[in-house]
């Protein structure tokens, strides 16, 4: 009997963008855009740019450009178009029904990626409330449009579930999944609040997606944090202890990487988790150094850092991947701090933790002086909050030489 392969046919896509002024990002941002489509599953045959002073209000690209795309089409043998920007419901329409094929946008793709990424029940229910807006909006006579989507990009999550269309379904379980989320929210603020009682410091690693940052942490903490040379390979916060050398402790987070156009949905529905980086003491800004867009990738991190109101925190800007080709000095004007590393080779990460051991002793008091042994218990004080960097028995009491958090200092002394 003869076995036959059945094997799911890859999406062939256009990229199309829209060009409003010269010398703009729009190449790159349609590089990126590829790499984007490449991450969820599909293959980027072609691309088309037009320049225009606006987007067109009904279709994106002009009449002219339409012709031109629907030719590519047939030319290419490809089966949609993925557009740099988030169409709006009648943009959506009126390139489907005179194009005949499957349109997507910038946004659609970024939510199915993360929907394939999200493995905690907390990143699910994220990515599902970011999915649902995202198809609400859409709603308005997407009748068509919805129904034509089939498999591939865009058909993830939810969509899976056949959820109907209907604006008071979404509603409903657009309001559930919040119900679920808050409760998610109440017990990550119980975790940042034992935290803070227990005096622990941490900092929020950052960057651009691909930037390195899940690397660093299993280079640092000698964790196997999900790490590929992919868009968004992790996407679930992690957190994870570093030991100094000195023997004094930091907590790192390992948070989800920011790009350029990031959808408004999915910067509200994963606020709780971006806002690690909100509660952080401190900031580590990963920089891919070796990408030739790096600088308008460090422009898109502050910018989400602003908008998520992170502001007023120490900042150490890390560039990243020295030992790649093309890795370069660059300058970051917006931090404290600046070091050259290699988190996949170790280069530079003893002098991030001297670094870090500095910015932390900065926090604390250095305290030596004898402990009647009546007053045993304030050395455990300094156990707990502090580091104790000595301690001697003799017969007036214990002589201690230690670091303590300001905040315990008259506690102790």
């Amino acid at each position: 009997m003869a076995l036959y392969e059945i094997k799911e046919e890859k999406e062939r896509v256009i990229l199309v963008g829209v060009s409003t002024r010269e010398n703009d990002d729009t190449e790159d941002s349609l590089d990126e855009l590829k790499d984007l489509v490449k991450t969820a599953g599909a293959e980027a045959v072609g691309r088309v740019i037009q320049k225009r002073e606006l987007v067109h209000p009904g279709t994106y690209v002009g009449k002219g450009k339409i012709e031109e795309i629907r030719e590519l089409l047939w030319e290419l043998d490809a089966t949609g178009i993925v557009c740099d920007d988030e169409l709006s419901p009648a943009q959506m329409n009126n390139l489907t029904d005179i194009l005949d094929v499957k349109v997507m946008d910038r946004t659609m793709v970024i939510l199915d990626i993360f929907a394939g990424r999200a493995s905690t029940s907390e990143g699910k229910i994220q990515v599902e409330l970011a999915q649902l807006k995202y198809r609400q909006s859409q709603l308005t006579g997407a009748g068509r449009a919805m129904s034509r989507l089939g498999g591939g990009i865009g058909t993830r999550g939810p969509g899976e579930k056949k959820l109907e269309t209907d604006r008071r379904l979404i509603r409903t379980r657009i309001s559930a999944l919040k119900q679920e989320l808050s409760q998610v929210e109440k017990h990550r603020e119980l975790i940042r609040s034992s935290r803070a009682r227990g005096n622990m410091k941490t900092a929020a690693i950052v960057g651009y997606t691909n930037a390195g940052k899940s690397t660093l942490l299993n280079t640092l903490t000698g964790s196997e944090v999900l790490s590929e040379d992919k868009l968004f390979a992790t996407l679930d916060p992690t957190t994870r202890l570093l030991n100094l050398k000195d023997g004094q402790q930091i907590l790192l987070t390992d948070t989800v990487g920011f790009i350029h156009k990031l959808p408004h949905h999915l910067v509200e529905a994963f606020k709780s988790t971006l806002e690690e980086a909100k509660y952080a003491d401190y900031i580590i800004h990963v920089v891919d150094s070796s990408n030739p867009q790096a600088e308008m990738q460090m422009h898109v991190v502050y910018e989400t850092l602003k908008e998520l109101g992170v502001m007023g925190k120490k900042i150490i800007t890390l560039f990243n991947k020295q030992d790649a080709p093309g890795a370069c000095v660059l300058r970051d004007f917006k931090s404290d701090y600046t070091l050259k590393v290699s988190a996949k080779t170790g280069e530079g990460l003893a002098d991030l933790n001297d670094l870090l051991e500095k910015l932390l002793a900065e926090e604390q008091i250095y305290v030596e002086r004898l402990f009647p042994y009546q007053e045993a218990g304030k050395i455990q004080l300094i156990r707990e909050y502090g580091q104790l960097i000595s301690e001697e028995y003799t017969e007036e009491g214990i002589v201690v030489k230690a670091r303590v958090p300001k905040e315990i200092y008259a506690r102790v002394v």
